[in-house]
This record gives structure tokens, C-alpha cells and sequence, in this order.
């Protein structure tokens, strides 16, 4: 599945409108441009009856799933205009000269966060809407005061041009300037947008081995730059001994249901379970899987890899089927497979790896220390879970293992469903992403697309409005080493 190639001249037209607009956003308030965001929002939810039906069609999700996606992504929209608009964002700090500073003199400092310029966007596959054209690294690369450039998923191409015509014009209806969107498409071009000197930071979300490719050619340029890749995870989720005694038909149920969520293809999905030996719960879960029937996956290529996951996990001579079947069909249906802590151990991360579609592999460990060793044998994750009664002595040490391995830690719930909140972090370490402390879900992954420049010395006439005396904009500040909220 490929789209076709971005013409070499309307590609440098494209990079050169971004790079021309980059100092105009830079220069706008945060209100105008909470104004471009909101605007944004409007049109999809306005066009909500052409949207839908476009998107059905391109990635076989349903109505339900694409309705409730749509609206995370105008409310995502709107959030980071109600962000920018409060201007904390900005992070705007005054120190005043000081004679009597105890390391010497200091002298007038004024520190900001400034946008970084021209923002290269990758869409995902498995959200259209949310993680696409209009996507959170979008909306939060504009609320920072970045043009976007938008590579295109060829799993909904049709879809991501239309979201671009509607964004881009209500957009620049409110007063964003030429430039403030595009789109581009196809591999190549993809692979060139990233090595552009015009482009000051990347964004992406897909596979391992494609984000980190791109991961690669940023840092080759001659002037590296930013990438953060959301690469994937296996999200393992631990059970505890008593919470398995007490809850397995509550723990079993969430944990398929959590697996085939969306056919599988989240990057949230837990993908590996670890339970005590003797518990109730894979039993329970090979009858619940039995229940649920198949669906179309996104498309022919994701369906392949899953295929090919799926036939390599299945085939390792320590794991047995345990429900559903090693060959998933056109539509697959749930397939839970079964395997021992200690061959989990001895299988130098062979168990470990990403199966994208609704496949759960359920570890049983005879031992706490056992369960531990599994934890501290992960790399970098979005997220891992503990299933627990709160007063087992494993847990603190099991909480602190995953806390080092992943960016979200769950307690007694499920990964999937990411909430756009204050506090959520969608990120991890490597080879969750390649940037840990960034987030693409949440109100702080506009920090990606900002770097921070001190001015010393500089008349106040002459400074930026959010560091000046006075406060012209009405922010939060931070003045010699008080916060000061604006009256």
C-alpha cells in the first residue's frame, strides 16, 4: 500500500510557504491562535456527516469507534487552545538584577520558551482522526507557534486530504497565514521531509523499524534535530497473587477485552500477561476470547505483519495456543497463547516482542521473586500494569521496576484508552519512543515544539511581551523566584 510521490517542486514550495510563515506564528498571541485551533475544531465537527463515511471506508473501523475518535480530536483541538490561552506554556520567568546575589551580581534575566519553526508530522494508521492530519502533534506543534507539514498514512489518504482542506481554510479564515498546514505523501518524500533543512522537529507514530529509520536520518543531518517517535510496546501487565484469587473473572474479562479493543491495533494493548502458576485466570480468558468473533484489520500490510507476529510467537517450542488459532484469518478473531515465566526468561526477549493485532500472551510464574525478574527484563514501554490488592510485599518493588520502564504505570486498570488530559504521559523509554521525556497525548506535548532563550540585559521595550515588566499579556510568571499569577 504506497501513495504516490509528492512532486519534487510543489515539495519545495510547500517547505519554503512553511519556512515563510514560521516567523508571522512565532509572532502571533496565544489567543490568535487558540482562535486558529478552535476554528479547526468547528469545521471537522461541521463536517462530521462527509468525515465519517471517508474514514469507514478507508480504515474498516466502525461508525462508533470513528464518531468517538472524532471528537477526541476537536476536543484535543480545543484543549490546547484553552492551554495557550492561560500561558503557563510559556514557562515565562523574570529574574531582576540583583548587587546583592550571594554568587555575585546578577544581572536582569528574562527566560521564555520560543517556538522551534517548521514541524514535520508523520500520521499514524490506526487513528484517522486523532493521531492523523489534525492529530494532537499537530494541534500542539501549532499551539507552540510551528507551520506543520503533515506526511500523509497512505492507509486513508482520501480521509487525510479532505481533514488538511477543511483545517488549512478555517485556519487561515481566522487569520493563520499561508503555509500554517500542508500536506505531502509517499516514502520518499517522507524520508526527504525529514533530512530538510526547513524542517526544525519531527513527530511520528508507527513501527519500530520505520520510526527508527527516520529517527536516524534527523540525527544524520548536518544541524540534527528533534524526533519524537512513538515506536511501540507490548505493555506487559502484572497479576499479584491475591488479586488473582480474588478477581480472575474481573481480571481475565479486562484483559481480552483489552486485547481485542479495536481489533488489537492499539499501541496501548497489553500484550503479555503474567500470572501466579495454578491461577483460574487463563482458563477464564480462553473462555472469553472463545466468545468474541473477527474483524477486518486497517489494511492488507497490517494484516500481513500480524500474520507473521503472530505465526512467530506461536511457533516457539515453549508456547502453546491456548485459544483462537496461529493463523488469523482475514478477520481474526482473539488468540491467547500460553507460556512459563521461565521460558519468558530464557527467551532473550524472543517473548517480548510487539504483535500488532488481538493476540495476548499469558506468562505464569511460580514465584514473587520470579515475577520481579520478569518486570526488570523490559525495555522501554508506554505503559505496564499491576492487577493488585494493595498490601502484597512484592508490590513497591514491582511499582518502582516498571515506574524505571515505562511512562505510564496503571493500577487495577487497562492501558488502552488514552486520556487528553493535564497529567498524561504517552511516551517512554527507548524503543517505546526515542525521545522519553516528550508525551504526544496530553497538554504538555506541546513542549516538544518550544526551546527556551534567556535575554540578558535587554531594555524592556525590546523584550518579547510575555518577559516584559508589567505584563502585557496577562501570564504567569515566575519573578525572582516567586510565581505570580496575573490579577
Amino acid at each position: 500500500m504506497t501513495t504516490e510521490e509528492t512532486p519534487s517542486a510543489e515539495f519545495d514550495a510547500i517547505l519554503d510557504r512553511a519556512a515563510q510563515a514560521a516567523p508571522t506564528i512565532a509572532a502571533t498571541t496565544p489567543r490568535q491562535r487558540a482562535e486558529w485551533l478552535d476554528r479547526a475544531a468547528d469545521a471537522l465537527d461541521a463536517n462530521a456527516a462527509i468525515l465519517l463515511p471517508l474514514a469507514i471506508e478507508e480504515s474498516h473501523l466502525t461508525e462508533d469507534r470513528l464518531t468517538g475518535e472524532l471528537r477526541r480530536t476537536t476536543f484535543q483541538l480545543r484543549l490546547f487552545g484553552e492551554v495557550i490561552r492561560e500561558g503557563a506554556f510559556l514557562q515565562a520567568t523574570i529574574d531582576h538584577a540583583d548587587p546583592d546575589w550571594p554568587m555575585g551580581a546578577r544581572p536582569d534575566l528574562r527566560r521564555m520558551m520560543r517556538p522551534l519553526g517548521p514541524v514535520a508530522v508523520f500520521a499514524a494508521s490506526n487513528f484517522p482522526f486523532a493521531f492523523s492530519v489534525a492529530g494532537g502533534d499537530t494541534a500542539s506543534a501549532i499551539a507552540a507557534g510551528c507551520p506543520v507539514v503533515v506526511k500523509l498514512n497512505p492507509g486513508h489518504p482520501r480521509l487525510s486530504r479532505r481533514v488538511g482542506e477543511l483545517v488549512a481554510s478555517a485556519m487561515q479564515e481566522a487569520g493563520a497565514p499561508t503555509g500554517t498546514l500542508a500536506l505531502v505523501s509517499g516514502m520518499q518524500t517522507g524520508r526527504a521531509l525529514v533530512l530538510d533543512p526547513r524542517i526544525t522537529a519531527a513527530s511520528f507514530t508507527g513501527s519500530l523499524a520505520g520510526g527508527r529509520a527516520l529517527f536516524d536520518l534527523a540525527t544524520s543531518r548536518p544541524d540534527p534535530i528533534p524526533f519524537y517517535g512513538e515506536l511501540g510496546s507490548v505493555n506487559p501487565a502484572f497479576v499479584t497473587e491475591q488479586a488473582s484469587l480474588m478477581r480472575a473473572e474481573d481480571i481475565a474479562t479486562g484483559f481480552v477485552g483489552s486485547v481485542s479493543m479495536g481489533v488489537g491495533q492499539f499501541c496501548t494493548k497489553p500484550g503479555l500477561l503474567f500470572v501466579p502458576a495454578g491461577s483460574a485466570i487463563p482458563g477464564i480468558a480462553a473462555r472469553v476470547a472463545a466468545e468474541r468473533s473477527g474483524a477486518a484489520m486497517l489494511n492488507e500490510r497490517i494484516r500481513e505483519g500480524y500474520g507473521t507476529s503472530l505465526g512467530n510467537l506461536a511457533a516457539h517450542p515453549e508456547v502453546t495456543v491456548l485459544a483462537g488459532s496461529a493463523d488469523p484469518g482475514i478477520d481474526p478473531a482473539p488468540t491467547l497463547l500460553l507460556a512459563t515465566a521461565k521460558a519468558f526468561l530464557a527467551s532473550d526477549g524472543a517473548l517480548a516482542t510487539e504483535s500488532f493485532g488481538p493476540t495476548g500472551l499469558i506468562v505464569s510464574y511460580e514465584s514473587d521473586e520470579e515475577l520481579l525478574a520478569a518486570a526488570e527484563s523490559f525495555e522501554g514501554q508506554l505503559t505496564a500494569t499491576v492487577q493488585g490488592e494493595g498490601d502484597e510485599t512484592v508490590v513497591p518493588a514491582l511499582l518502582a521496576a516498571l515506574a524505571d520502564r515505562a511512562g505510564r504505570v496503571l493500577w487495577n486498570g487497562w492501558p488502552t484508552g488514552v486520556s487528553v488530559t493535564y497529567a498524561m504521559q504517552h511516551g517512554g523509554p527507548y524503543p517505546a519512543t526515542t525521545a522519553s521525556q516528550g508525551t504526544s497525548v496530553g497538554t504538555t506535548a506541546i513542549d516538544r515544539f518550544l526551546r527556551p532563550v534567556s535575554y540578558q540585559g535587554v531594555p524592556d521595550a525590546l523584550l518579547p511581551a510575555p518577559v516584559r515588566d508589567g505584563n502585557p499579556w496577562s501570564l504567569p510568571r515566575r519573578i525572582d523566584g516567586r510565581t505570580i499569577l496575573p490579577s
